[in-house]
């Protein structure tokens, strides 16, 4: 099966959230399973040009109402996966990824899915399949199930759209839709008012198959509290929707071969783990005491991550002995919270406010526990990584979160759950973890089970196989 993935981050050229691991992996893993896949995305500026020396294989004009938009398609590969990186007037030259509104980022996004599905004309590749992510990306499923219809070329491509959040929907885009020669229809007003333009609504009512990044979230969002307004389409083309949980690239995240943690370990040397929980503590200027339970964040510092109701769950857990540890940046008033927590408990806490890869393998690697109060997670990449590496997660039972930890009350438990998105929930799973952590060996085990756990992209990446054949299948049938 040919497949062309478009997205608008991917790792390892370009990462601003979860998005970019899940299209710089996914490809990969399908091509593993024999399929033909081809990822596109935007060619900032802020990619490292020099370092991945793509080659130019395309020139064609986009047809847009301001003058036709000269588009360049450059590849280079990662791993085995060809790699398109589309150039044109409106992808920045400069650092920047997405922009300050949606001036700016609709009419980059929209010429760069046009771009990346006309370039498969250009390159005489036609795929079977076109997934494509977010709203970002969106418009081109819309361009296939209007105008692509009656193009001889595109006709037969079907089309999938994966929802990584449903919080982003692009609204505001019609005028740049028209300008592009992908206006809104009638058939838009199958979609709340205020959304009849976004390009997320759009792919939601055209694509011949949906899907999101976990089974949980999947049904969550056909409610009103998780549906951000579009609760009534999802429910209503809930046939076409499918829930498939991301995976991590294993290899990439092994403790065993890590370069940047003071001492690499498996599941069955976790008596080696305690050197980078050491480690750690220097680091972070925390009190070198290897019994004492540390707790660790990394994370975006925003609203859906549920940090505001952790706050005084951390302040009880500080009071009462324990240790902890932030790394990220985000929302000022939180940023704010947390260092007024490192400076009240000196040697006890620290607050790292800025991204850092290298301190978040670390301290994944050295943390006893880590902390994911999510208000709602689609997947979720943090609980992954945190058990691979043998850090326990205490994290709301909410989308991924849910599917992909077990609670330690349940058999094969690997993690701590609760259920209410409140500071008095948070704190009762963090005495329970308290209470667990008191137990060596049965806390050794609980890491042992979350380490050999397969979260490979290996299952998943069938799943999407499955998804596919459906899209197939269903493609120009009624919705």
């Amino acid at each position: 099966m040919k497949v062309l993935f478009i997205a608008a981050e991917a790792t390892p050229f370009v990462k601003v959230g979860g998005l970019a691991d899940v299209a710089g992996s996914l490809p990969g893993a399908l091509r593993a399973l024999g399929h033909d896949v081809r990822l596109a995305i935007p060619g900032y500026g802020a990619l490292d040009w020099a370092h991945w020396q793509p080659r130019s294989v395309a020139r064609f004009d986009v047809p847009c109402f301001w003058g036709p938009q000269a588009a360049e398609i450059w590849e280079t590969r990662s791993g085995d996966t060809p790699v398109f990186l589309v150039t044109g007037p409106p992808i920045p030259k400069d650092e920047r990824i997405y922009g300050w509104g949606i001036d700016e980022d609709a009419p980059k996004f929209l010429f760069f899915s046009l771009a990346a599905l006309f370039s498969c004309r250009a390159l005489g590749w036609k795929p079977d399949i076109l997934h494509v992510n977010d709203w970002h990306t969106g418009t081109a499923a819309w361009w296939l199930a209007t105008r692509g219809g009656s193009n001889e070329f595109f006709r037969s491509v079907a089309s999938v759209f994966t929802i990584h959040n449903l919080l982003y929907r692009g609204e505001g885009s019609g005028r740049h839709l028209a300008d592009y020669g992908a206006p809104v229809t009638e058939a838009s007003r199958a979609l709340p008012e205020g959304l009849r333009d976004s390009p997320l609504g759009l792919a939601l009512l055209s694509a011949d198959m949906l899907s999101t990044v976990s089974p949980t979230y999947a049904r969550e969002i056909l409610t009103p509290a998780y549906g951000e307004g579009l609760d009534g389409v999802l429910r209503a083309r809930q046939d076409r929707l499918a829930g498939i949980v991301n995976g991590i690239d294993m290899d990439v995240w092994n403790p065993a071969r890590d370069a940047v943690i003071a001492a690499p370990f498996d599941a069955d040397s976790l008596d080696v783990r305690p050197g980078n929980k050491a480690a750690l503590q220097a680091e972070a200027a925390l009190s070198a005491e290897p019994r004492v339970p540390l707790l660790g964040v990394v994370s975006r510092l925003d609203p859906q991550k549920g940090l505001g109701i952790a706050v005084p769950a951390v302040r009880r857990w500080l009071a009462s002995g324990g240790q902890f540890v932030l790394l990220g940046t985000g929302q000022p008033a939180l940023q704010y919270e947390f260092a007024a927590i490192e400076r009240d408990h000196p040697g006890r806490a620290a607050a790292r406010l800025r991204f850092d890869p290298t301190l978040a393998r670390r301290i994944y690697a050295g943390a006893d526990m880590i902390l994911i109060p999510s208000r709602y997670e689609p997947c979720g990449l943090t609980q992954m990584i945190a058990m691979r590496y043998g850090a326990v997660p205490v994290a709301r039972r909410t989308g991924g979160l849910a599917d992909t930890i077990t609670d330690t009350g349940d058999p094969g438990g690997t993690g701590l759950m609760f259920d209410d998105f409140s500071t008095p929930a948070l704190v009762d799973a963090l005495d329970r973890a308290l209470r667990v952590y008191a137990h060596p060996a049965q806390w050794a085990e609980i890491q042992r089970r979350g380490m050999r756990r397969d979260f490979s992209w290996g299952p998943s990446a069938r799943q999407y196989v499955e998804l596919y054949d459906r899209a197939r299948d269903l493609h120009g049938g009624p919705s």
